[in-house]
């Protein structure tokens, strides 16, 4: 039984067979899926589309490759947006220097706004982080610092010191398609060394999709794949690691209810 904590699923690939894309994730042993915000404009669609489904939660956020579309985005309507019974998280936020779509400080405006969202909330911050790990370590440090916040840096591919001060602070980590990669030793060796209860496994669907499936457009049901090679990686077993990635996905987004009894027995 698995959760995939971030995925797509308003994006327009997957319009034509919605229905379909989320049974073959129930039929692969995907209990539940997280479907995640890039745009708070858009926030009607990602609602629509969790109260359609019942294994599917959303989120509130500005990614920041739209930050300059929502610069001014506010805590208060965050929260607001937020309150409702589904949506289990704020973002996907954060900082993004590889492709620079948005001015740095604006992004980091809109960024730091989030974080106060999280904070007032108690819901846990989705960060993206690509490029920009000196600065995504300043603005962790100095936010953590004036009230704590939980937060989880997903698709995880940067560096090895960004990773170590992020469970400093009491951040998770998720990885992604990414860590089947062939040239992604490196990250399979950080994947190896980070605690076994600050690991949670996401596709990003409709992106990177894992290796077997690699070219294919990535769905939830291949969250499996990515589930094995961490599995792998720590040298446990695939149902380890899936009780342990689920329990802590459950842990960190508790907005969304544990199980019931008689749904993990059939799961």
């Amino acid at each position: 039984m698995l959760i995939d904590t971030h995925c797509h699923l308003d994006f327009p690939e997957f319009a034509p067979e919605l229905d379909d894309v989320v049974a073959r994730a129930k039929a692969a042993g995907v209990a539940r899926m997280i479907t995640i915000s890039t745009h708070v404009a858009r926030y009607e669609s990602y609602r629509t589309i969790a109260e359609r489904f019942e294994n599917v939660w959303f989120t509130v956020g500005t990614h920041p490759h739209r930050a300059h579309e929502e610069p001014d985005i506010s805590v208060e309507r965050l929260c607001e947006l937020a309150s409702h019974p589904r949506c289990i998280a704020i973002g996907e936020a954060g900082l993004d220097y590889h492709y620079d779509k948005s001015p740095r400080d604006v992004a980091a405006t809109v960024f730091r706004r989030h974080i106060a969202a999280a904070r007032i909330t108690g819901l846990p911050l989705v960060i993206h982080s690509r490029d920009a790990d000196d600065d995504m370590g300043e603005i962790l440090k100095d936010e953590m610092g004036k009230g704590a916040f939980k937060a989880l840096l997903h698709c995880f591919t940067s560096s090895r010191a960004l990773a170590m001060a992020g469970l400093e602070l009491g951040l998770s980590i998720s990885f992604s398609g990414v860590v089947t990669f062939k040239n992604s030793q490196e990250l399979r060796d950080l994947a190896r060394d980070i605690p076994e209860d600050r690991i949670v496994v996401e596709t990003d669907a409709p992106f990177l999709a894992p290796v077997p499936h690699r070219g294919k457009r990535n769905e939830p049901a291949f969250v499996a794949a990515t589930l094995r090679v961490v599995a792998e990686t720590k040298g446990v077993s695939v149902e380890h690691m899936s009780r342990v990635t689920t329990q802590n996905a459950l842990r960190l987004f508790n907005k969304m209810p544990a199980f019931a009894d008689k749904m993990a027995a059939s799961s």
